[in-house]
């Protein structure tokens, strides 16, 4: 065999090694790629399923054909009823809690505040059934997150509360109370998805539109804008 052509085979071995190692390695992100669309699927079904029914009148069987699974890939995925339930929970709290980054110290209190609601409404006309699900857990007294509230949430609103006040120590709005701030934020956004078919029924409408939820956040932000004393146009 000619030095070329040995060359040329050993470059074509190199070649498909390569591929079969990055096929190799592809092959678990490929799986978990699928993992992750599958659970996300679930847990929007679980979420419409919960919302609807609640927990003791929610079953496994309905979570499942709302997914358009079998029974049994849905207990490969959630074994129980409460892992699913609670994976429900955490998946809304971590998307709603991750809003708050934007309010840091060396940021500007009207972009911060003006973001979080904005964010916070798109949540609520994008998962509304995840916000009326975390409700009906708080009516029932918070079963199956009393604890993560009293530890992780009032850790994270502690801490997003000092930057509140550090922000008006600086003069940049009014002293406030910043937990109820929270509150208000968060009872006034998620309205629109608990409270939806009293708020259609008030706008004399069969559902809500995006124009309708772009009127709302707009005002919710003119209003808390000012309510702290900030004078802005965000």
């Amino acid at each position: 065999m000619r030095v070329t052509e040995f060359s040329a085979r050993a470059d074509a071995l190199r070649g498909n090694a390569h591929r079969a190692g990055a096929a190799v390695a592809a092959a678990p992100r490929r799986k978990e790629h699928i993992r992750d669309a599958a659970v996300a699927d679930i847990l929007r079904a679980a979420e419409r399923v919960f919302a609807r029914a609640g927990f003791s009148g929610a079953t496994m069987a309905e979570i499942a054909e709302a997914a358009n699974l079998p029974k049994a890939n849905l207990h490969y995925y959630f074994r129980t009823k409460v892992a699913l339930y609670r994976a429900v929970l955490d998946h809304t709290l971590s998307l709603w809690l991750a809003q708050t980054d934007g309010i840091r110290r060396d940021a500007a209190p009207a972009t911060a505040l003006a973001e979080y609601i904005r964010a916070k409404m798109h949540l609520t006309a994008t998962h509304p059934d995840a916000s009326r699900v975390f409700a009906n857990e708080m009516l029932h007294g918070a079963p199956q997150i009393g604890g993560y509230l009293r530890r992780e949430l009032k850790a994270l609103v502690d801490e997003k509360s000092q930057v509140i006040e550090h922000w008006a120590t600086l003069g940049l709005m009014d002293h406030v109370d910043a937990r109820h701030l929270f509150f208000t934020i968060w009872a006034s956004t998620q309205t629109y998805a608990d409270f939806q078919p009293q708020v259609c029924a008030v706008l004399g409408k069969a559902k809500l539109t995006r124009a309708d939820y772009e009127r709302a956040t707009k005002q919710l932000v003119r209003l808390i804008l000012k309510g702290c004393g900030i004078n802005s146009k965000v």
